[in-house]
């Protein structure tokens, strides 16, 4: 199962990840460029993610996976809650963090995207 570690060095091997904790001391955001695409409580017992979503997919998500719910202080429509309690596997989770990442990069400005890859 995916540890803390693990996620956030997938999460910031993708080109222009930063983190920061905007909210409070424990509500780790990852960002790329000035959008957030997960964010993560990192002292909760049991991991959980906030991850964007296509919202048709969002739909299926959640009825297929009891540990995929609507996005927790988020837009439920655009977000989902992943909770890391093994039943949904690391590649399935990782599949969800590139989606995430996808949706939000392809929603930045054409100047934003150039800085990114500049």
């Amino acid at each position: 199962m995916l540890s803390l570690e693990n996620f956030k060095t997938y999460c910031l091997s993708k080109k222009g990840v930063t983190t920061y904790f905007p909210f409070d001391d424990e509500t780790l955001v990852f960002k790329v460029g000035s959008k957030m695409f997960a964010l993560t409580n990192i002292n909760k017992p049991i991991m959980e993610v906030n991850l964007k979503c296509d919202p048709y997919m969002s739909q299926d998500l959640r009825r297929d996976f009891d540990a995929i719910i609507p996005g927790y202080h988020m837009n439920k429509k655009h977000w989902n809650t992943i909770i890391f309690d093994g039943s949904i596997s690391d590649d399935k989770i990782l599949f969800l963090v590139d989606l995430s990442f996808e949706l939000v990069y392809s929603g930045l400005k054409k100047s934003e995207k150039e800085q990114l890859q500049g």
